[in-house]
C-alpha cells in the first residue's frame, strides 16, 4: 500500500521502502510512493495508530482494527464505512489504490479504431448510491477485438462483417474466419442477443469487471470451473496492464490449478496436488491473507504457499479479467500460460460478493468478447457415474469414462489389462520434457481397427504450435512427424499396414535425423529442415488420442483419435506401464486378449505378446505357467477338458454366446464340444472346410453351416456362435451373420459331460459319428456368455497331448 508525503516523525530511524506500486510521474511532478514497512520495532515508539506487527530483520508494519482501513501514509486509520473518501496527504492528487467495494463508481474508458484509423474514446459511467474513487481502465480493442486475443493472421484479411463492436479473426485450428462477438451478442455474425448467466469461454474470450476493492491484504474466493482444456487463465488482475507491478492470477497449467501473486518483491506460487476433472464441474477455493495463501480443488487437500519479500499488500488498479488475459501484456515473464480458459465458469464469489456476468446494467461486466452461454446443463440429464465426465455437443451429451469404467453412464467396472481405444479415448502422461532433447527411441505395438487416427502426441505449447512429435495412421500408412522449431518433416511407411492385425513400430531420432520402421518394411529416413537439433516437449504426452485437437499441431495430418488396441510402449529403452503410469484418461476399455482373463492368476502379471502372453511371476512364486502361448492340438488324442460345475449352469441358460479365436490347417475336426451328460449338447467344428455349429433343441438338432469364408488356412480367425432356442447364428471375422439352415434328428452319442476343446477321447463314439478327429491347430480367447473367460492355460486344466502354439 503506497503513501506520499510521509510526515516527519520522532523515530530513531524511518526507512521508507519502495512499495508494491511503481513510481509514477503526473503533471510533471514526480511523487514517490512508499510501502508501510519501517525499520524499528513495535512498542511505545511505534507511530502505528492502532495495531503493529513485527516482520523480520528489524522491520515492522502497521495495521488497523476491524471496521477500519489503513491510510496511504501507512500508519494511521480511518473508518471503513465512512461515506467520504479517506484524507490524503497535502498536495497529493493521486487516487488511492482502487480495491473492490460493492456499489463503487466505475469509470471505464474504452477505445476503438474507426475505419479511418482514428482512435475513438467511449465513456461509460455507472450510477452509484455511495461515493468512492473512480478508475480509468484502458480496454483497447481493434475492430472490437482486443489485441491480446487476436491470433496472428497476416496471410489474408478477415472478410466477415461481425456487426458493431464485433471482430473478425482467423481461427488457428482450421484457418477459417469467425466472429468474436461483444458481450451480449452471439451468432455467426453477432446478430443475436444472448443472455449470459454462466459464461463459456473459447480460449480467446474474456470478461472485464471493475478493479477489486477491499482486497489489498485479504482475498477469499470461490468459483466453479468446467474446463475443456488443461491450460488457460481464468482470473487475472493487478496494478499495471504490462504485469510489471503487483498482480494476482488463477490459471490452469497442465491440468493443475495454480495461484500466482506478487506484492512487489517476488512471485509466490501455490499449485494443487490434483488435476482438474476435464468436462466436469470443479470447485475451487482460494484464501489469501498478506503473504500467505492456500487453494483447495474439489474438497481435496489445502495446498499452502507464501509470496516473497517484505511486502504483504497488493495494489489493484487494473480491471478484473475473467476467462482470459484481456488487454494485459507481459504474461510470458510472469505466467506459464498465456491463452485464456476454454470451458465454463459459474458462481464466482470474491470477499462475499457474488458476481453477475451479464453486461451492465443487467450485470456487472464492463466489457467482454467471445462469450457464449454454457450449455453444460445438458449434462444434468446424463448422470455419469464413477467420476465420469459429461461432454456436450450441439445436440447431445455423452459420458467420458475414467480409467476402469465403461458403459453409456460409466456404470460398468472394467478390470483393464490391455487398453482399447474407440475414437473418443485417450490416456494422459507426464510429458517427455528434456528426455527427448537430442535423441529418442520409441517402440509401440498396436492393432488398429480404423485407417486413420492419432496414436501418440507430445508438444511444446498448449495451442499446438512450437516443437512437437506425433505418431499417427493416415489412410492406412504409418506416419511420424516432428518439428524442432524450423519446420515439420514427415516419415511415411512405404506400405499400408493391415487393419485388424498387430504391428510393431520403431522410431529412432538423433538430432535432425529420424528413422521409421514398421514391421518388416524398409526403414524410412528423414531429415528435418533448418539448423536446430533439439526437441523440447514440456506438455503432457497423450496416447490413443487427445482431449481436444486444439492442442495438436496443425502439421499433424489427421484430426481423429486412434481406434484399436495398444499393448506395448517403450521409450528410450524403458517399457512404460501403460495403465499404471497414466495421469488420467477417458473411454478406455479392454482389448479382446488372453490377458483379460488373468491367466497368470493373482501371483503373476500377464505380459501381452501380440495375440499371446507371458506370465511374470511375483518374487517367491514358482514360474508354473510362464512363457506359455495358446494351446495347440495335433488332431488325434489331443484335447483340453473342463468339468467345472459352471459348465452345467452356463448350458442351462436359454441363450448361449461363444466367442473364440482359432487357427487350423485341417479341413475337418472338432473345435469345441459342450455336453451336460444328459440329452443336450453343442458342438463347433470343421466339416469339409466349412465351419459348422450343431446343438440339440428338444428332440431336434439345429445345424448352421458357414461356407462363405475359408478358415482352414492356418491364419487366426475370430468366430461368434449363438444358441438361442431354435435360432442359431454364426459370424466369422466380423463378417455377415449366417443363421439356422436345417434341422436333423439327433444321433445317438456317448455321454461325455463337460467342455472339450480341440478334440475328445473316443471321439467318434462321443460325438455320435459327427466327427472322427480333432483339429490340427490352436485355440485362444474363449469367452462364454460375454463375461466368462476360460483360462485355457492353467495348472488346473485337464488335458492330453496339448502343446504350445508357435507365434
Amino acid at each position: 500500500m503506497g503513501a506520499t508525503g510521509v510526515t516527519l516523525l520522532s523515530l530513531t530511524t524511518l526507512l521508507a521502502t519502495v512499495a508494491c506500486t511503481s513510481q509514477e510521474a503526473q503533471d510533471s511532478t514526480v511523487k514517490l510512493q512508499f510501502e508501510a514497512a519501517f525499520q524499528g520495532q513495535c512498542g511505545k515508539a511505534s507511530p502505528c495508530e492502532q495495531l503493529c506487527y513485527e516482520l523480520h530483520d528489524g522491520m515492522y508494519e502497521c495495521d488497523c482494527r476491524p471496521g477500519f482501513d489503513l491510510q496511504e501514509d501507512g500508519y494511521s486509520c480511518y473508518e471503513s464505512n465512512s461515506t467520504s473518501s479517506p484524507p490524503q496527504a497535502a498536495g497529493d492528487d493521486n487516487e488511492e489504490d482502487v480495491l473492490y467495494q460493492k456499489d463503487a463508481v466505475f469509470d471505464a474508458q474504452l477505445t476503438s479504431v474507426n475505419d479511418s484509423g482514428e482512435t475513438i474514446l467511449f465513456q461509460n459511467i455507472t450510477e452509484s448510491t455511495t461515493q468512492g474513487p473512480r478508475l480509468e481502465q484502458k480496454l483497447t480493442d481493434v475492430s472490437g477485438v482486443p489485441k491480446a486475443t487476436l491470433p496472428l493472421a497476416t496471410e489474408r484479411p478477415c472478410p466477415l462483417d461481425c456487426g458493431p463492436g464485433g471482430g473478425c479473426v482467423i481461427e488457428n485450428s482450421n484457418n477459417l474466419p469467425i466472429c468474436l462477438c461483444p458481450l451480449g451478442k452471439g451468432g455467426e455474425r453477432c446478430e443475436k442477443d444472448v443472455e449470459i448467466r454462466s459464461p463459456r469461454f473459447t480460449g480467446s474470450s474474456w470478461l472485464a469487471f471493475p478493479a477489486l476493492r477491499g482486497a489489498y491484504k485479504h482475498v477469499q474466493l470461490t468459483l466453479e470451473l468446467r474446463p475443456e482444456a488443461y491450460d488457460g487463465i481464468f482470473f487475472l488482475t493487478g496494478e499495471r496492464d504490462d504485469m510489471a507491478g503487483d498482480f494476482m492470477a488463477l490459471l490452469l497449467h497442465q491440468g493443475f490449478v495454480e495461484f500466482r501473486f506478487d506484492c512487489g518483491s517476488g512471485v509466490g506460487v501455490v499449485r494443487s496436488e490434483e488435476t482438474v476433472l476435464l468436462n466436469q464441474w470443479n470447485h475451487i477455493t482460494l484464501y489469501r491473507h498478506r503473504w500467505d495463501a492456500w487453494i483447495q480443488l474439489n474438497n481435496g487437500k489445502h495446498v499452502q504457499g507464501r509470496s516473497k519479500g517484505l511486502f504483504s499488500r497488493i495494489t489493484f488498479r487494473e480491471p478484473l479479467f475473467i476467462g482470459g488475459a484481456g488487454n494485459t501484456t507481459g504474461l510470458s515473464e510472469k505466467l506459464p500460460v498465456s491463452s485464456g480458459l476454454k470451458g465454463c465458469l459459474r458462481n464466482l464469489e470474491v470477499n462475499d460478493h457474488m458476481y453477475k456476468f451479464a453486461l451492465e446494467p443487467h450485470g456487472e461486466a464492463a466489457k467482454g468478447y467471445g462469450i457464449e452461454e454454457c450449455t453444460a446443463d445438458r449434462c444434468s440429464r446424463v448422470p455419469c457415474q464413477h467420476g465420469g465426465k459429461c461432454l456436450t455437443s450441439d445436440t447431445s451429451a455423452v459420458c467420458l469414462c475414467p480409467l476402469g469404467f465403461s458403459g453409456d453412464l460409466c456404470e460398468i467396472r472394467v478390470d483393464l489389462q490391455v487398453p482399447a481405444f474407440n475414437g473418443s479415448s485417450h490416456l494422459r502422461y507426464r510429458g517427455l520434457g528434456d528426455e527427448a532433447l537430442t535423441w529418442l527411441d520409441l517402440e509401440i505395438t498396436l492393432k488398429p481397427t480404423a485407417a486413420d487416427g492419432l496414436v501418440l502426441y507430445n508438444g511444446h505449447r498448449a495451442d499446438g504450435f512450437g516443437d512437437f512429435m506425433a505418431l499417427y495412421i493416415n489412410e492406412g500408412f504409418v506416419e511420424f512427424t516432428y518439428d524442432l522449431g524450423t519446420g515439420a518433416v514427415i516419415a511415411r511407411s512405404p506400405q499400408r499396414i493391415d487393419i485388424g492385425g498387430w504391428h510393431q513400430i520403431k522410431i529412432s531420432r538423433t538430432g535432425r535425423l529420424a528413422i521409421l520402421e514398421v514391421d518388416n518394411q524398409l526403414p524410412i529416413e528423414v531429415l528435418s529442415p533448418g539448423a536446430f537439433t533439439q526437441l523440447s516437449l514440456p506438455q503432457n504426452l497423450f496416447l490413443g488420442g487427445a482431449p481436444n485437437f486444439g492442442i495438436v499441431s496443425p502439421q499433424v495430418r489427421v484430426r481423429s483419435a486412434f481406434v484399436g488396441c495398444i499393448q506395448k510402449v517403450v521409450i528410450n529403452g524403458r517399457t512404460v506401464p501403460i495403465l499404471a503410469e497414466a495421469l488420467g484418461g477417458a473411454n478406455v476399455d479392454n482389448c479382446p486378449h488372453p490377458c483379460v482373463a488373468r491367466p497368470c492368476g493373482e501371483d503373476g502379471e500377464c505380459i501381452p505378446q501380440l495375440d499371446y502372453f507371458t506370465c511374470r511371476c511375483k518374487p517367491g512364486y514358482r514360474d508354473q505357467v510362464c512363457s506359455r502361448g495358446p494351446p495347440s492340438f495335433r488332431g488325434h488324442d489331443s484335447y483340453l477338458h473342463f468339468s467345472e460345475p459352471q459348465m452345467a449352469s452356463i448350458f442351462s441358460d436359454k441363450r448361449l454366446d461363444i466367442n473364440m479365436r482359432f487357427k487350423v490347417s485341417s479341413t475337418d475336426g472338432l473345435l469345441l464340444w459342450l455336453d451336460t451328460g444328459l440329452t443336450d449338447f453343442l458342438s463347433l467344428g470343421l466339416e469339409h472346410g466349412n465351419l459348422v455349429l450343431r446343438y440339440s433343441d428338444r428332440s431336434e438338432e439345429v445345424v448352421v453351416v458357414h461356407n462363405t469364408s475359408i478358415v482352414h488356412d492356418n491364419l487366426w480367425h475370430r468366430i461368434k456362435a449363438v444358441r438361442d432356442g431354435s435360432n442359431g447364428l454364426l459370424v466369422v471375422d466380423n463378417g455377415p451373420a449366417v443363421t439356422t439352415q436345417s434341422v436333423e434328428i439327433p444321433r445317438i452319442r456317448a455321454a461325455n459331460s463337460g467342455l472339450y476343446i480341440g478334440g475328445m477321447p473316443q471321439l467318434s463314439v462321443g460325438t455320435g459319428g459327427r466327427y472322427t478327429s480333432g483339429i490340427r491347430g490352436c485355440v485362444a480367447d474363449l469367452v462364454l456368455n460375454t463375461d466368462y473367460h476360460l483360462q485355457l492355460v492353467s495348472s488346473s486344466t485337464l488335458g492330453r497331448n496339448v502343446g504350445e502354439c508357435e507365434v
